[in-house]
């Protein structure tokens, strides 16, 4: 149920990059951070090249290609290793789709209170406890 937010720049032009960008970042996030893919929302936009700057230059001036990657996930549903895994696939598998990457790319798993995070109306605290609950009654039953 994550919301995952893809900036990205690249000289790279195919119609079909986003969606491809899209799709690799709703698979690592799935099969890395274990993720539902029909409960994960995913923003991809582009950046001139000419508009971002590391290092001091443009990475168009560089030829390189760089993102960020903004993903919101409730807080201890994952792994220190999780994450660490989860970064350095995405960094290659994003270097596949876009290009050449500048070291300066970067990637934010944004841990969020369960009682502060949710969708469809609900926190993920309250479906957790909803989900103990069930359990709690089958068992009873």
């Amino acid at each position: 149920m994550p919301l995952i937010t893809v900036s990205y720049a690249s000289s790279r032009q195919s119609p079909l990059l986003k969606a491809d960008i899209a799709s690799a970042v709703s698979e690592l996030t799935a099969k890395i951070l274990h993720k539902d893919p029909k409960v994960t929302a995913i923003i991809v936009k582009s950046v001139d090249a000419s508009d971002w700057f590391a290092g001091g230059k443009s990475l168009a001036d560089q030829r390189l290609a760089s993102y960020w990657i903004d993903i919101h996930v409730t807080e201890g549903t994952n792994t220190k290793d999780e994450k660490a895994a989860y970064l350095a696939a995405m960094f290659q598998r994003m270097a596949e789709i876009i290009g050449p990457l500048h070291p300066e790319t970067y990637l934010h798993v944004d841990e969020v209170r369960g009682d502060a995070y949710g969708f469809g109306g609900l926190t993920q605290e309250w479906r957790y406890i909803a989900r103990k609950r069930d359990v709690a009654s089958e068992r009873a039953a």
